[in-house]
């Protein structure tokens, strides 16, 4: 019986000093997560040492709470949720679940290409061919910044975007703007604000993102919420 008690208070201390030594906000998700798991793992050892009336029952309880949060995290975002950003010239994707960025040549001999699969000096080449499409060289200039952010020592882009005109010339259509948000047709307001909020936080220029994809973030959501 002491065995189980001094077992009983290692898992709780350890358990209250993963939580007092995380953010509140991951100590939350981290006590949902777990709590069951921790019912599962005691009710093993003690059906292992012959307390299966006990054990038991914790492990049918901590499987069913398991399983509950699961399927609420499923209900509240499906995931696998990307944003679509096109210009003249190119395609960009935008993960929701990551953050990770990346795109597709739409002209020129590159065409077909993904921005991945190149070096900083082929996506650089593709910035000064680009350059007269201002949407274009925008989508470019964000791409670099994530992935290549020291570019600039190379390339001066206040010269390049003199040359074309400003962001955004074409008006957004609702269809669009769903792809940019990475909704479906008749979302909801509340589907679209979340689309939104998850978004803006990683493309926002006071968080060093983009500021021509938080316009056009922002077009997509006042477009939408009429």
């Amino acid at each position: 019986m002491v065995f189980y008690i001094i077992f009983l208070l290692f898992v709780v201390i350890g358990l209250f000093w993963l939580i007092l030594n995380t953010p509140a906000k991951q100590s939350a998700a981290l006590l949902v997560n777990a709590a069951p798991l921790t019912l599962i793992a005691v009710g093993g050892v003690l059906t292992l040492f012959r307390r299966g009336v006990i054990g038991v029952p914790l492990i049918i309880i901590g499987i069913s709470w398991w399983r509950r949060n699961i399927s609420r995290r499923s209900a509240t975002y499906p995931g696998g949720r990307k944003s679509t950003v096109r210009s003249a010239n190119l395609e960009m994707e935008l993960d929701h679940d990551t953050g990770d960025m990346d795109g597709r040549v739409l002209t020129g001999h590159s065409e077909g290409v993904r921005l991945s699969s190149l070096t900083e000096e082929e996506v650089l080449s593709l910035y000064r061919e680009f350059s007269a499409d201002a949407d274009s060289a925008a989508l470019l200039e964000s791409f670099l910044d994530r992935y290549h952010p020291d570019w600039r020592e190379h390339v001066d882009p206040d010269s390049f975007r003199k040359q074309g005109g400003p962001f955004g010339g074409d008006v957004m259509t609702r269809q669009e703007a769903y792809q940019i948000l990475g909704v479906e047709p008749g979302a909801s307001q509340e589907e679209i604000h979340q689309a939104w909020r998850r978004l803006i936080k990683g493309v926002h220029p006071d968080s060093g993102g983009s500021e021509f994809l938080a316009a056009k973030i922002n077009t997509a959501r006042d477009i939408l919420l009429d």
